[in-house]
């Protein structure tokens, strides 16, 4: 059977799992170019095109180096950036010279823009039906809502999230980074590797490459996924699940805890880790109070746990709360800031602290890659790309033939 796309051959070549497969990536900021990254990062060409003038606003995004975001150095890292104007004839013929050569496009247009420039999935499939097709949008293709406009943070409110973010009484807060984008770039890229392994079972006579289809992935939708047992509750019992600050509703206990000289969080609701805890903090008397044996018995009393617990944390350093605590094997962990993440040694032996050298030199510090494969890890390859910088080359062949 034909596989999805061509892996190298030459023991010298690309070893990461996606390198042989092309991706074109016609998303800007954050969901499309996200998604675009993470295959990059596991060996797909990907083909980035921007439009002319400042091309993808993310690069002027944020703190800037040399007129250009540091931001941009890890979300196009291993890209390849071609100018074209989507809105203009020559534009979109030069585009789809591209997607015609491609096995993953990416999209995160408002609905209905691909279609009216010529270029929704239909029209693609009738000279490349091999295509996969991963479009992201706030509300998907489909539906009421789909033509609103949709940013993370509307879809962080509409999936569930921000409405359980903060303390209760109060308005909600934002995680400070968006989540909704990040959510939906990977549920895209798990859309995308699964319409691949079922393009390669569809491999045909008439269909060399297999099948292709279209990954839908709204926003919202990503965000709600992830929502854990809110529906089920709600349906089951009328239940309306509330913010609860830096607590886990239902579980105890699970909560943020004043130090002397800071916060830690300690997660000591299985059985087993309570009794430690409670042994670890002088409390023998709760380690062995039948009351509280199992967790639904402990959340009836959380308020006695936490209280119990922040009297023992405040009295000492962050230091030792988590010394102490980690000797009994109870999960406990400081707050980081970036600082505490640049310098700790765990991030470091695991790769997640990893150095780009720019073109002018300056060598800059940017995130490993995740997942970690044993076998084919990926690599955050090389400087993200000038705008620009490719087009001759991934334009050439195509415009003189």
């Amino acid at each position: 059977m034909t596989q999805p796309f061509n892996h190298p051959t030459d023991p010298g070549a690309d070893r990461r799992p996606l390198a042989g497969l092309k991706v074109i990536e016609l998303g800007q900021l954050i969901a499309g170019p996200f998604a675009g990254k993470t295959l990059a990062d596991f060996g797909a060409e990907v083909i980035k095109v921007e439009p002319p003038g400042d091309g993808d606003p993310l690069r002027k995004w944020r703190l800037l180096r040399d007129g250009t975001s540091v931001w941009w150095q890890v979300q196009s890292r291993g890209k390849q950036s071609v100018v074209l104007d989507l809105r203009t004839d020559a534009g979109r013929a030069d585009a789809r010279r591209l997607i015609d050569e491609a096995d993953v496009l990416i999209e995160n247009f408002k609905p209905g823009t691909m279609e009216k420039w010529g270029l929704g999935y239909d029209e693609l499939a009738r000279t490349n039906p091999g295509l996969v097709m991963l479009r992201i949008s706030g509300y998907g293709q489909t539906g009421p809502y789909r033509d609103l406009p949709g940013f993370a943070v509307v879809a962080e409110a509409m999936g569930g999230m921000r409405h359980l973010m903060g303390e209760p009484g109060r308005a909600p807060v934002r995680a400070g980074v968006s989540l909704g984008d990040t959510l939906a770039a990977l549920h895209g890229v798990i859309g995308v590797l699964l319409a691949l392994q079922a393009r390669a079972k569809s491999v045909s006579a008439d269909a060399p490459k297999g099948r292709g289809q279209v990954i839908d992935v709204a926003l919202y939708e990503a965000v709600f996924n992830c929502m854990e047992s809110l529906l089920p509750e709600y349906s089951a019992f009328g239940a309306v699940r509330e913010p609860a600050g830096s607590a886990l509703p239902g579980i105890a206990p699970s909560n943020a805890y004043r130090c002397a000289d800071g916060m830690v969080v300690i997660g000591g609701n299985a059985d087993s880790i309570f009794k430690r805890l409670m042994q670890a903090i002088g409390r023998d008397d709760l380690a062995s109070d039948p009351g509280l044996a199992d967790n639904a018995l402990r959340v009836v009393r959380v308020t006695e746990i936490d209280a119990a617990i922040t009297a023992w944390t405040s009295q000492r350093p962050v230091s030792a709360v988590v010394g102490t605590l980690q000797a009994a094997s109870v999960p406990v962990g400081r707050i980081y800031t970036i600082k505490d993440i640049a310098e700790d040694p765990h991030y470091r032996a695991r790769g997640m602290i990893q150095t780009v050298t720019l073109a002018d030199g300056f060598e800059l510090a940017v995130p490993g890659v995740v997942p970690v494969l044993s076998a084919t890890p990926g690599s955050a390859a090389g400087h993200a790309p000038t705008l620009g910088e490719h087009t001759d080359a991934a334009l050439g062949a195509s415009r003189r033939s």
